[in-house]
């Protein structure tokens, strides 16, 4: 299993990097560490990674595409069954349900009689739920401060997650961004239809008991400014309340010239450990008081487009 330590200092020469030393009264000392976008400015193509189209959703909408990356190593059958449904059309011409203020956006069917909800076609009814799964054999690399919600939180492949090293268990974290499969009481009730992605303050309090599916990585403004719902828990009460849903496809069955090609930073990488400490301690003239703390869901994960 690879772990690793977001440590307050990378073990190699750091006089470049945003984790150096206080500066001397030499005149050659750096007056001010790297910023964070000087620090990407700096990159090489090593430190990025290009998504997978086999893992990756499209939600298009009127106002423009949003981009979901999928997580099958932390909820397999999930996205299985997920990939079926964009495959076969499924949310197309649905639409986006729920908006509550500070916590999340749902889509899926509005329909509420049963037997008026669009046919699942050939994806399963029932799945698994997948809360959790065992850390060993997953990479994961450690922030160096505490969490109120997990005894140690970090990134795995560029997830944000957690872990309990006592029990062999990690989880997927419910950050600003995060997509989840909605279900009712039992545990095993969730088929992937209903989606949700979070867009309020961390609701921590969702982990390990629903299914994490993957993040949003491009497009989630499209998703925050829509109108909060007026029913309970945010539902729109009225049909033309809600957000029609043109199509959501899975990349890899559209044309290459009809995907949104991005590159994220990896988060194994000495550079992503120099991106964490630049905003965990910002140390510029504005700071007067650097916060030596970083929360999970205020971490930056960066994206963006390929060089031409």
């Amino acid at each position: 299993m690879r772990a690793t330590l977001l440590s307050a200092c990378l073990l190699v020469a750091c006089a470049p990097c945003a984790l150096a030393a206080p500066p001397t009264s030499s005149p050659k000392a750096s007056a001010t560490p790297k910023s964070m976008q000087e620090l990407l400015d700096a990159s090489k193509p090593s430190d990025w990674r290009t998504l997978d189209p086999a893992n990756t959703l499209y939600l298009e909408l009127a106002t423009g595409r949003v981009v979901i990356e999928l997580a099958p190593a932390f909820a397999p059958a999930h996205v299985a069954n997920i990939r079926t449904l964009a495959h076969e059309h499924y949310w197309d011409g649905l639409s986006i349900n729920r908006s509550q203020d500070n916590f999340v956006v749902q889509w899926g069917d509005p329909a509420e009689d049963d037997k008026q909800r669009k046919s699942l076609g050939s994806a399963k009814a029932h799945l698994p739920a997948e809360f959790t799964r065992r850390s060993a054999g997953l990479p994961f690399v450690r922030l160096p401060d505490s969490d109120g919600w997990a005894p140690q939180v970090g990134f795995s492949d560029g997830f944000p997650a957690a872990r309990d090293p006592k029990t062999g268990k990690i989880w997927l974290a419910h950050c600003y961004g995060t997509v989840g499969a909605g279900r009712d009481a039992a545990a095993d009730s969730s088929n992937g239809t209903e989606l949700y992605v979070v867009d309020g303050q961390s609701p921590r309090q969702l982990d390990r008991n629903i299914t994490v599916v993957g993040r949003v990585v491009q497009g989630m403004e499209l998703l925050s400014v829509l109108p909060r719902g007026t029913g309970p828990l945010g539902f729109y009460e009225k049909a033309d309340q809600r957000v029609p849903i043109k199509s959501i496809a899975l990349a890899a069955d559209l044309p290459e010239a009809q995907r949104t090609p991005l590159r994220l930073l990896r988060t194994d990488t000495p550079l992503f450990t120099a991106v964490v400490e630049a905003r965990r301690n910002r140390r510029y003239d504005w700071y007067k008081d650097p916060a030596g703390h970083i929360d999970l869901w205020n971490v930056p994960l960066p994206v963006r487009a390929p060089p031409k």
